[in-house]
């Protein structure tokens, strides 16, 4: 029987999150093990690589997303509200000035990277099928009668926050969270009528 492993993926993962906040694209794995507190050759016996690091860690976000949109659209009490909230939690670790320069940088690496950039792909198809599930509620519900189609609608609210996010990252005014609640909810507010508009521009 194989005994369980003390020094978990998952505290490596969250190591290499930290490092990369800090120092970007140029990270080793031997910050990463200092920051886990940990020897060099731990990391790299787990990942064999800075890419397999990077490989580990968008699989296990488009994993996240995914089992997170499920539980969201199964507990959500309002389900517009919830998209917001989906939206602005999904972006809320980048909200921070002095790191959105490195994330940045680090994204101009996956999109570079053929492995790395399908995994961008799987995670925001993860994010916009959770959405679809949640608007297709809102429609039942008489809620975003002026919205497009809903795929549609999923796809314009992800390119939204996307956009909203790396706008943000290189000119960052106020905080990233209150930006992309205030944009998701401007766009929401335009396909609901009545009270519920004027509930998504209050909370916005």
């Amino acid at each position: 029987m194989a005994r369980p492993r003390k020094i978990t993926d998952e505290r490596l993962l969250a190591a290499a999150g930290v490092v990369i906040s800090r120092l970007g694209p140029g990270f080793t794995l031997a910050d990463v093990a200092r920051e886990a507190e940990v020897a060099v050759g731990t990391v790299a016996q787990r990942f064999a690589s800075k890419h397999g690091l990077l490989v580990a860690m968008s699989r296990t976000a488009v994993e996240s997303t995914r089992h997170g949109m499920r539980t969201t659209a199964e507990e959500a009490g309002d389900p517009v509200a919830a998209v917001v909230d989906v939206l602005v939690g999904t972006f809320a670790p980048l909200d921070d000035p002095e790191t959105a320069p490195n994330h940045l940088a680090q994204l101009a690496v996956d999109l570079a990277d053929e492995e790395l950039r399908g995994l961008l792909a799987e995670l925001y198809a993860a994010l916009e099928e959770g959405l679809v599930a949640l608007l297709e509620r809102a429609v039942r519900e008489g809620r975003l009668r002026g919205a497009p189609p809903v795929p549609a609608a999923a796809r314009i609210l992800t390119a939204v926050a996307d956009g909203t996010a790396l706008h943000w990252s290189a000119r960052p005014a106020g905080g990233l969270c209150d930006r992309m609640r205030a944009d998701v909810g401007a766009v929401l507010a335009g396909w609901c009528h009545g009270s519920d508009a004027g509930a998504i521009e209050e909370g916005m």
